[in-house]
């Protein structure tokens, strides 16, 4: 997308003026009502009503060129984005992302390992045909001990979340434009990842950080109310257009999902801090699933417009190509005012005066992929699952054990 931040100016000077036309044309109006209040002759009072229709009118067609100069800019200014960290790494690419640490160590098998799509369908644990056929491609139904699997992944990470002073939301999964235009999503165009629903101005959500981003909007918070730290359960529904390529297949990248999502609102001072909580945290989680991953510094051109730092965990998936490779499994960003000043939150400061807050989100759990890592890691050479130890008093088993 082409960014004109000059044309983005010339909006913004043109906003400004016919936002001063408007006001002194209003001022001017309620000085014509004032003066009609008096005994007046006749002509005066004939003139005076001519000229406060003639003002009637004008702020009507500059009421209506704002209004459209308004939408231009919104439109506009969107495509601007946010600064990138002075320390984040330079690129355009995956490839120039940087792995920035490494934890566990991928397992080594002395049998030859499945793919996640072949243990779900050996175990009776996905159904991906009969999806396709119910709801289309990249859908999938899950199946006897998954089902308990995904129930005990959702509450194992809200509780290690909640213990860390979240508050926990099951959020709407559907959304009004405007907010996800706030949070940096695009809902219209070839280009967008965001189910529409036609005819209403929302929208499917693509995470819950949609929701829990809008919660707040348009309002200014007390100083004392921060930080906001708040959780929030979810379906996730993404159109995935041109999600191809081997490691697509399966549960990777689908339609619909489930996550458990992380939000905080917080003073421009500590968000640095903020954003390293929240990967401390995602690493807490996943070091409890016992599932080696590396920490990725994502580089400036793969950051998306709201992202000033995003940080990825990326598991290891014995099951892509010969030798298995390292896959996204969540990611958190530090968003700083970027996206509390499209959805106007703010809050009040010690000394009085009004200030946009800071934004962050982290991935807790997005549970399908969470699967595939638990799945392909933890086989074993009876082609049983073993659970992860930390997730054993949820499912209450220690084994998804093979069929006869």
């Amino acid at each position: 997308m082409n960014v004109s931040v000059d044309e983005v100016i010339a909006l913004q000077d043109r906003r400004s003026s016919l936002m001063q036309e408007t006001e002194a044309l209003r001022a001017k109006r309620n000085e014509n009502a004032q003066k009609m209040k008096g005994k007046l002759d006749p002509e005066t009072r004939q003139a005076l009503i001519a000229e406060g229709k003639a003002i009637k009118e004008s702020i009507s067609e500059l009421e209506a060129e704002l209004d459209e100069v308004e939408k231009e800019y919104q439109a506009k200014g969107r495509t601007i984005p946010n600064y990138a960290h002075p320390s984040a790494p330079i690129g355009k690419e995956d490839k120039d992302s940087l792995a920035v640490k490494f934890w566990g160590t991928p397992p080594k098998f002395a049998f030859k390992p499945l793919d996640h799509v072949q243990l779900g369908e050996k175990l009776d644990l996905l159904d991906f045909d009969t999806a396709t056929r119910v709801s289309g491609p990249k859908f999938y139904y899950v199946k006897n001990e998954a089902v308990l699997l995904q129930l005990a992944l959702e509450r194992y990470a809200m509780d290690i979340v909640i213990k860390h002073g979240f508050k926990p939301f099951i959020t709407p999964d559907i959304a009004k434009e405007e907010i996800l235009n706030g949070i940096g999503f695009n809902p219209r165009g070839a280009e967008s990842n965001i189910y529409t629903i036609e005819g209403t101005d929302t929208c499917l959500v693509g995470t819950a950080e949609i929701t829990l981003g809008g919660y707040y909007s348009n309002q200014i918070l007390d100083m004392s109310q921060l930080p906001i730290k708040m959780t929030g359960l979810s379906h996730c529904f993404r159109r995935e257009a041109g999600g191809a390529g081997q490691y697509s297949k399966g549960l990777y990248r689908v339609h619909q999902f489930s996550k458990l999502e992380m939000f905080i609102l917080c003073e421009p001072a500590q968000s640095d801090e903020f954003h390293e909580h929240l990967l401390a945290i995602e690493e807490e989680i996943f070091q409890g699933l016992d599932l080696a991953y590396r920490v990725v510094d994502t580089c400036t051109g793969d950051l998306g417009a709201p992202a000033y730092r995003k940080f990825d965990i990326e598991a290891w998936m014995p099951g892509r190509g010969d030798n298995g490779e390292y896959g996204e499994v969540t990611s958190t960003s530090n968003c700083t005012d970027y996206q509390a000043r499209s959805l106007g939150i703010r809050y009040r400061d010690d000394d009085g005066k009004v200030q946009f807050v800071h934004m962050l989100n982290g991935t807790a759990v997005a549970v399908s992929r969470a699967m595939v890592a638990i799945f392909e890691n933890h086989q074993m050479a009876d082609g049983s699952i073993k659970i992860p130890a930390k997730l054993v008093p949820y499912m209450g088993m220690d084994r998804i054990a093979p069929r006869a």
